[in-house]
This record gives structure tokens, C-alpha cells and sequence, in this order.
């Protein structure tokens, strides 16, 4: 990585990409449509990666749960999307007045990534694993051009303490989640003791700009001329533990009435 180093950078959508169905080949699509270069950054939004991994169900398949039942009383939800959410979770980190759970790839989010938006009928449910299916188009990528890329899947998700939504990486292969400033110094020769940047989140909110919402249809973007590239993959990092996350503790406090 040539981190220090200003790189001439440039970001595009790609164009043209088909709504994607299960099944679909999504590295085979994005290789058809844009001549890859060697580090090329690819941000996929995890809608179509779902779609292709067949991530839909259906309400009337899904059985409510008492715990389902509870909470959508609680939330004024439907008994079979909060009951799909639970399934899609690990751990409820708070009920009401949002409903937040740890998603099973190890993001805390609103209703695990549950989404009715861009699908024609059903629930759409995020990647089961989107470490794996980033890594495995990366492969794929690299099995169609040669060319070594990073892959960072992406989800729009809300913040603490500030309105609006972002782009956030949910799942990186060939990148490293973060980049550690720390030890080195500043302009004026002071060590940095607090910087560690997480790029993969930095780059996921900028190429939502280029995504869009609603019915852009570019779900694709390429970052070209950041040097990036890792052998390393995985968001293992970028999940504060349970110890030292005081913001999930205040929530789980809140939760129990504490």
C-alpha cells in the first residue's frame, strides 16, 4: 500500500448492470461490462448479492415465534418480518423504540438487514456470509481477468448521535478493514495515539453517492488508483468486543430498564 503517497484516483458506476436474480454471476457481470485493472477497488451493493445468492423469502412461510409475537406488539411490526429478523440474528440488542440486533455476519443494525425495498415480493435478507461472497467474486474476478482486486459489499445503515444514513462495509476480501496511524507522527512531530481509519467504511459511504437509493440501478462502483490491496480478508476488525463496546452496553442497560 502506498498509504502517504497522493494517487491520481478516480470512481465510476458501472453501467448496465441486469436486475439479478438467483443464480446470477455477478463477478461474470461485472467483467462484462468494465475492462478490470490490477487493484481495482469493487463496491457491491449486498442487494444484488443477496438476489444472486437467492436471500428471499416469504411471509407466509415464516412461522411467528412467542419472543416474535411480543415484540411486534411492542413495535406495531408484522409477526412474520420480526420473526424473520430474529432468525436473522444472534442477539436483540434493544426492541423498541428501534428494533436492533446483532445480524449473524456480526453487524449490529436495524432489523438485521431485513429489507422490503428493491425486491418484487418477499423479504430480502442480507448475505448469509458477506466475507465468503466477497471473497469468492474477488476469485472469480481474478479467474476471468488475472487481475487481483478488492471486493467490499456494502448496506445502508444509520449512526449513533447523528441523522441520515451511509454506506457501510459488510463484507471485504483483499483489503485490510482498517489502517493504523497510530505511532507515527504529525506535522508538527506530535505521535498519533488515536487514528486507526476504517477504510473499508470510508470507501462503502463514498461509492454510495455513486449507488444511490431507490431506483438508480448502479449497484456496482469501481475505485481505481488506491493501492489497497491486502492478501487479508474478513470484517473480523472492524467489530468492537463486547468489552470494550460501552455504546452496545448502555443499549442492553437501557433494554433491561437499568
Amino acid at each position: 500500500m502506498k498509504w502517504g503517497i497522493i494517487l491520481k484516483t478516480s470512481a465510476f458506476a458501472v453501467d448496465n448492470i441486469p436486475l439479478i436474480g438467483p443464480g446470477h454471476d455477478i463477478a461474470d457481470i461485472i467483467c462484462q461490462r468494465i475492462d478490470v485493472n490490477e487493484y481495482d477497488i469493487i463496491i457491491i451493493a449486498s442487494t444484488i448479492v443477496s438476489k444472486a445468492e437467492g436471500r428471499i423469502v416469504h411471509t407466509d412461510e415464516i412461522i411467528p415465534t412467542t419472543q416474535a409475537e411480543k415484540i411486534a406488539k411492542k413495535t406495531g411490526a408484522e409477526e412474520a418480518f420480526v420473526q424473520a429478523v430474529l432468525d436473522e440474528s444472534t442477539e436483540v440488542i434493544m426492541e423498541s423504540p428501534i428494533f436492533l440486533v446483532r445480524h449473524t455476519s456480526g453487524n449490529i443494525c436495524i432489523n438485521g438487514g431485513v429489507d422490503q425495498s428493491n425486491v418484487e415480493d418477499g423479504l430480502l435478507l442480507l448475505p448469509n456470509d458477506p466475507d465468503e461472497s466477497a471473497k469468492k467474486i474477488k476469485e472469480d474476478i481474478f479467474g476471468f481477468t488475472k487481475k487481483r482486486v478488492s471486493v467490499i459489499i456494502t448496506d445502508t445503515n444509520g449512526r449513533a448521535f447523528r441523522e441520515g444514513q451511509i454506506g457501510i462495509a459488510l463484507g471485504a476480501a483483499g483489503i485490510d478493514t482498517h489502517h493504523d496511524w497510530r505511532g507515527s507522527t504529525d506535522l508538527f512531530g506530535h505521535i498519533l495515539e488515536v487514528a486507526n481509519e476504517a477504510v473499508v467504511d470510508e470507501l462503502a459511504g463514498f461509492a454510495n453517492c455513486l449507488m444511490g437509493e431507490g431506483n438508480w440501478g448502479t449497484p456496482v462502483v469501481v475505485i481505481r488508483g488506491l493501492e489497497l490491496y491486502s492478501d487479508n480478508d474478513g470484517m473480523d476488525a472492524i467489530y468492537r468486543s463486547k468489552d470494550t463496546d460501552i455504546i452496545r452496553k448502555a443499549l442492553l442497560a437501557y433494554q433491561q430498564g437499568i
